[in-house]
């Protein structure tokens, strides 16, 4: 492991070079910054990130005019390069990210680890795909692991160590941690969320995304007893969850008693607070997004939003009128995972319209599908619960429309050419 200062990242880099940045609230601030001062040396260079928006703001293409991006996840801050040309979006679902990465052709990674209150070695508040780097490593010998060591936080006590020996390159910094406000609920999102805690039992183990949604469903569930947690990510309202003793974990059939996520989010009160609980693991995607994982967990229930639901029950979750504003992401993974699980269940959550009330996010057809009709046991909207599982395909179009807004009801009603619904089977 050897020291350089941030004005030598440069010379690591070259035309022709693919390099991973890792992304979220463990983006290596210090590394990109220091190939922004020194911006010649992304001539040629191709960055791979898997961003999220309002945390990750640096469109790394845009750091030479020769650079390019490839994203897992299309942020408002990477569409001008999008746009440009200079940003290609790769749709893939998290899991699969995590095995594209490691057999992917990749000369360096840029990476954060921190030390915990101990001292060891950790990596900072995002697991996904550090394991996939490491195995590459192991098998094609590249690529080069080039890590800031950022005194400015503390590492959580459940981040995965790191062996200072599979460093190549350490760069020191002293940031704070990469923090995210606390979304804003509304009547509207707390009424979804009173209806999604309607729907998780005792002893549940739940996955939940990011958002004012996920946070009025978790704000909602302090009656609850013994649930768990396995998911994506974990941010403050778990947490809090966790020491109200509503997240214990003990009827987990999988790492009982542990508080598995692939990243952290949130403020510096969560990270301050992930520092002393061990019992919070990160992990990697191929074990948080794993189906063959979160199918062994009993009653896991995965609680995902969506863009628009078609009357079939497909999902869109990324695209607004033929734009591409996010990614596939993760959550088709957490719904075929509680498809397979005993007593699982897959749900969808989202408002029952978008821009300000003049489009309904229930439609007659998705232009994009990112989760299929078979994916969803549950959708939810202000006005209640549909319960697809089960139901034949009018009945599952009633179901839908009956928790559409009611002023687009009726035209919903009138799917196929105003035919009508097919009789029952």
């Amino acid at each position: 492991m050897q020291t350089l200062q941030p004005s030598a990242v440069a010379d690591l880099l070259e035309p022709g070079r693919r390099v991973f940045v890792a992304g979220s609230s463990n983006e290596p601030q210090g590394l990109v910054e220091a190939i922004r001062q020194h911006s010649d040396c992304a001539r040629g260079v191709t960055f791979l990130q898997f961003p999220l928006p309002g945390l990750n703001r640096t469109d790394l293409s845009a750091l030479h005019p020769e650079a390019k991006q490839v994203t897992f996840f299309l942020t408002p801050d990477l569409r001008p390069g999008y746009a440009a040309g200079r940003v290609r979006f790769l749709p893939m679902h998290m899991r699969h990210v995590f095995d594209y990465l490691r057999t992917a052709a990749l000369d360096l990674a840029l990476v954060q680890v921190a030390r915990d209150r101990r001292g060891e070695l950790r990596l900072g508040p995002n697991a996904d795909f550090h394991a996939a780097l490491a195995r590459s490593r192991t098998t094609r010998g590249t690529p080069l692991l080039v890590a800031e060591l950022n005194h400015g936080i503390v590492a959580p006590a459940g981040a995965p160590r790191v062996d200072p020996g599979t460093i190549d390159y350490v760069v020191e910094s002293e940031r704070g941690a990469l923090t995210m406000p606390p979304p804003v609920r509304d009547d509207t999102t707390a009424a979804i969320g009173r209806h999604v805690a309607g729907l998780i039992r005792d002893g549940d183990c739940i996955q939940t995304g990011i958002g004012a949604i996920p946070a009025a469903v978790l704000a909602a569930l302090g009656d609850k007893n013994d649930l768990g947690l396995h998911g994506g990510l974990i941010d403050d309202g778990g947490v809090a969850l966790i020491e109200r003793g509503v997240c214990t974990g003990a009827a987990k059939s999988h790492l009982r008693g542990r508080h598995v996520a692939g990243m952290a989010l949130g403020s510096h009160a969560l990270f301050d607070g992930l520092a002393q609980r061990p019992e919070v693991v990160l992990a990697g995607a191929d074990v948080t997004h794993d189906i063959r994982v979160i199918a062994s967990i009993d009653c896991f229930v995965s609680i995902n939003s969506a863009v628009e639901v078609d009357l079939d029950g497909q999902v869109n979750a990324e695209v607004v009128a033929g734009r591409q504003i996010s990614g596939t992401g993760g959550a088709v993974d957490f719904m075929r995972g509680a498809r397979l699980s005993q007593r699982g269940r897959s749900i969808v959550a989202m408002t029952a319209t978008a821009g300000r009330g003049s489009r309904s996010r229930i439609v007659k057809r998705t232009s994009v599908v990112t989760a299929l009709r078979t994916d969803v046991d549950l959708v939810v909207t202000e006005y209640g619960v549909a319960k697809l599982h089960g139901a034949t395909q009018d009945a599952r179009a009633r179901a839908l429309i009956d928790i559409a807004h009611p002023d687009f009801r009726g035209e919903l009603a009138k799917r196929q050419g105003g035919s009508g619904f097919e009789s029952e089977v």
